[in-house]
């Protein structure tokens, strides 16, 4: 079973569905499964957690205000490796515009554990409803996290050659005050998502949600520019990467088909990958040969999605 399917079904015949605050977002890392401190410089490490909390604020379009944060810490860390921490959360904590700011301390038998709480403001624009042939955006490069993690973990991959990619993972980055953007646009999303466990998961909660199909086109998805040699290096596909890879750290959009012209305007960072489509078409992607393949991630029942 799994891990979306798992869910459900433990909330199966309780009374009221779940229902998540918008101004309010969550994270868990966990040492050896989401970061590993023989190569993760401990401040990028504080830096980029509080990054994948602050992207779901902004998917929600809410902009941050306060920040909880609370570290299980074992016996090998000292002190100056927690001040390090503390200082990329501090800084990505100010950068981000952050007015609340708290820590507590926690021990821990295996290695680090880090847990997030972000508060936000009420949302700085609303998202319209979401209808057939609106336009799927998505920020940046997709798929260059998990390729600059294999780097890190291949020590024999030339890291001056992949910086790019290698910084997508380490650092990546979240332009600010991006619902603010939204709001002085005059522009409403029709639906947001952050994307950190691969475009595949993402599209698949956009059309369970939507209630409507979801076709991406391969050869729309961006890359980084050395993602296909060094796909070829380490023998991983780079499309793959994308759809499965997962910790990109991209917002993801869909705007109704009028307002794209304006979106790609005020938002030229975004590529358009994809629409919106009648609910029969289920969630596909698009070979550059026609062909629709439908959409696997992990963490999903593969039977559901037959």
């Amino acid at each position: 079973m799994g891990r979306i399917a798992a869910i459900e079904k433990l909330f199966a015949g309780i009374e009221g569905k779940r229902k998540a605050d918008a101004r309010i977002a969550h994270r868990v890392m966990l040492e050896g499964m989401d970061f590993d401190l023989s190569y993760f410089p401990l401040k990028h490490l504080g830096y980029k957690a509080v990054v994948e909390v602050t992207g779901e604020l902004y998917s929600r379009l809410c902009e941050a205000e306060s920040l909880s944060v609370i570290l299980g810490v074992s016996s090998k860390l000292d002190y100056s490796q927690i001040e390090e921490f503390w200082s990329g959360v501090r800084v990505a904590a100010q950068e981000f515009g952050y007015s609340g700011l708290d820590l507590d301390l926690v021990p821990s038998l295996n290695g680090l554990c880090i847990s997030l709480e972000a508060g936000g403001k009420e949302p700085s624009a609303l998202f319209c409803k979401a209808r057939s042939k609106d336009v799927i955006c998505v920020s940046g490069a997709l798929g260059s996290a998990f390729l600059g993690q294999q780097v890190l973990e291949n020590r024999s991959a030339e890291l001056e050659k992949y910086r790019m990619m290698v910084a997508d993972y380490l650092k990546p980055e979240l332009r600010e005050h991006t619902p603010a953007h939204f709001k002085e646009a005059g522009i409403t999303p029709s639906a947001g998502y952050f994307v950190t466990r691969g475009l595949a998961d993402a599209i698949l909660r956009l059309s369970r949600d939507t209630g409507l199909g979801a076709k991406v086109y391969a050869d729309k998805i961006p890359f980084e520019g050395n993602s296909f040699s060094l796909g070829k290096d380490l023998d991983i596909d780079p499309v793959s990467a994308a759809m499965n890879g997962g910790d990109d750290c991209r917002l993801l959009f869909t705007v109704p088909i009028l307002q794209a012209e304006k979106f790609h305007k005020e938002f030229p960072a975004y590529d358009i990958i994809g629409h919106l489509a009648l609910s029969e078409a289920g969630a596909c992607m698009v070979t550059p040969e026609g062909v629709e393949l439908p959409v696997r991630a992990q963490g999903w029942n593969t039977d559901e999605q037959e």
